[in-house]
């Protein structure tokens, strides 16, 4: 959907955003928006408050301020860490079938998502707990994509996995979003995938926030400030 200048629509609009645990300020003054078919990368040091933006986002925790969604938005969410031993004796198709159930979706479509993520059927039919790091992240990935999101959420979606896993889980998210549509939210600490694949950069600082393109935004200059040391990253040429 396009306005009547011919821009992508806003799914989402903050404006003024603050949280507080108690008598502590996460942030505060927060305020940005994200057009449809937008990649946002959102970075920052340890303890920015970047998962719990992704959790205000979702409805988790309360806020302050504005936040609205484009009244057609559906939210597919990965969280970094899942609440869940990996030892439970679940398989995929078994967690696949909870998330159908409450999305109203059939078994079937939500198995569907196995093979876009690339997983074959062997291991849907695996206990979770046999499942590799990478396999696991997938697993995730599809369990978001069950009833057919637009915007998909991902808290740090390679913690855990090992580099070359790492990098196949950031070009399935990169080609899930074209091929589907779909306006992605991504924490991430791997500046060269951000640069790569982000549209918008949202970065939160420490007594400040910045949000533009990566170009703008991942500056020498800028992520010494951002994180109080010099930070280099390496550019992948196309």
């Amino acid at each position: 959907m396009h306005d009547t200048a011919g821009r992508p629509k806003n799914v989402l609009e903050v404006n003024d955003l603050a949280i507080r645990f108690g008598r502590t300020e996460i942030f505060s003054r927060l305020s940005f928006t994200v057009p449809e078919g937008a990649a946002l990368a959102i970075i920052g040091p340890n303890g920015s408050g970047k998962t719990v933006l992704l959790r205000a986002l979702i409805g988790a925790i309360p806020f302050e301020g504005t936040l609205h969604w484009a009244p057609d938005v559906r939210l597919g969410y990965v969280p970094q860490k899942l609440d869940i031993a990996r030892d439970v004796p679940i398989t995929g198709f078994d967690f696949l079938r909870a998330r159908a159930a409450l999305s109203r979706t059939s078994n079937a479509a939500a198995f569907e998502m196995l093979t876009a993520v690339g997983l074959p059927v062997e291991a849907g039919a695996q206990p979770i707990g046999a499942l590799s790091g990478g396999q696991f992240q997938r697993l995730l990935v599809a369990f978001a994509l069950v009833g057919g999101p637009n915007v998909l959420l991902l808290d740090e979606p390679t913690a855990g996995v090992d580099e070359p896993g790492q990098e196949r889980l950031n070009e399935l998210i990169h080609r899930l979003q074209q091929d589907r549509g779909l306006t992605v939210f991504l924490i991430s600490h791997d500046l060269s995938v951000v640069y790569r694949h982000a549209t918008t950069v949202l970065c939160l600082g420490r007594e400040r926030h910045w949000c533009g393109p990566p170009k703008d935004i991942l500056t020498p200059d800028r992520l010494h400030e951002i994180y109080g040391a010099p930070i280099a990253f390496h550019v992948h040429e196309p």
